[in-house]
């Protein structure tokens, strides 16, 4: 039998600073604690999150939260197995910020450290919540990442595709700024939406045309921008109706291409012939009950099960960091202080880059 191990994970690759304490072994364990601190109101007047006050705020806050962690989960660091951290990819001033805690803690305590691909931690949240068999379908879908991709454990992962400009929570985000919403976008722009129709404006629905699993939300971002400054021109603004309107065609378009999307990754996911066919989506977008509801409807076509997160562990948390440290510790994997932060880290590395790549490597 496996022996149950007990992790402490900390995660700080964008706005959300967090530390939880997972317990358990791979396709078995449960969160002890879970603290995450959000910064919305640092970045409020910025539109947009603010790599250097980010940075800063991780820096502030890691520490408190990880003994927040721990007294949650009325354990010290003694009774920690490993340490699990983000290594990338992320900003990289919150990133480092992780990892050089990590590596405190872990030359302080001597527990083994482990770093951990955030986009990895997504991908396995499933494992952890309803523990599905390898092989499933995931759909990461955040603010700044989305992607299809068949998941074989938890350092097997083969993208089917993924998007090829902005991410579906970016383009949310693009869109409140546009309709004069508050951020983040995702949430605004869902709730406008129930106050709209979503026909009134006949948005695209990008690639749709093309084959495979790959998508585009740019263009739609365009449209919308000239459906909104046609209005403006017409009635010399916008009305409240107008931008519910605005927002529910906006909504529409990112489900039904979603939704095609999905239907491809499916088939291809179904040519290897799993014994019981999961769909899984995760990352913050997975909240939006529109998007939901079409992915669930794909999965009901295929005969698969339908898996999502709860709310708490589709957005950046620590509890998916640690529980992907159990997976890799569990496999003998471990890492040393010669760790480093990375910004840029693609699960698949055998596919070529969707977004090109730079001097710090391929983006994910």
């Amino acid at each position: 039998m496996q022996k149950t191990q007990t992790l402490l994970g900390i995660e700080s690759s964008c706005d959300d600073t967090a530390a939880a304490v997972v317990r358990g072994t791979s396709g078995a364990a449960s969160v002890l604690s879970s603290v995450v601190e959000g910064q919305t109101s640092l970045h409020a007047d910025f539109g947009g999150v603010v790599p250097e006050i980010a940075a800063r705020a991780h820096a502030e806050r890691l520490d408190g939260c990880v003994a927040q962690a721990l007294s949650h989960a009325c354990l010290t660091l003694a009774d920690i197995d490993a340490i699990a951290v983000t290594a990338g990819p992320g900003l990289i001033g919150g990133v480092m910020s992780g990892v050089a805690l990590a590596k405190g803690l872990s030359a302080g305590s001597g527990k083994p450290l482990l770093g951990v691909n955030h986009l990895a931690g997504h991908a396995l949240t499933p494992r952890l919540t309803d523990a599905p068999s390898y092989p499933y379908l995931m759909l990461l879908v955040s603010g700044g990442h989305c992607q299809f991709l068949v998941v074989r454990g938890p350092q097997d992962f083969t993208r089917l595709g993924g998007t090829i400009d902005d991410a579906p929570g970016e383009a949310f985000d693009k869109t409140a700024r546009l309709l004069g919403l508050p951020q983040p976008g995702g949430p605004i722009v869902e709730t406008e939406a129930l106050k709209g129709d979503p026909k009134r404006f006949r948005l695209p629905r990008p690639l749709l045309d093309r084959a495979g699993c790959d998508m585009s939300f740019s263009g739609l971002k365009t449209a919308l921008l000239r459906a909104r400054d046609a209005i403006v021109a017409e009635k010399d603004g916008i009305t409240r109706q107008d931008r519910a309107d605005l927002c529910a065609g906006f909504q529409a378009a990112v489900s039904d291409v979603m939704a095609e999307k999905a239907r491809r990754a499916m088939a291809l996911y179904s040519e290897l012939g799993p014994i019981q066919p999961v769909l899984t989506v995760a990352g913050g977008v997975a909240a939006n009950k529109s998007i939901r509801a079409a992915l669930e409807t794909v999965a009901a076509e295929f005969g698969a099960q339908f898996l999502s997160p709860p709310l708490a562990l589709c957005t950046d948390n620590a509890a998916m960091i640690a529980y992907a440290g159990l997976e890799l510790f569990e496999m003998g994997q471990q890492d040393d202080l010669t760790l480093a932060a990375r910004p840029r880290w693609p699960l698949d590395t055998s596919s070529p880059s969707m977004l090109g790549s730079g001097k710090k490597g391929a983006k994910a």
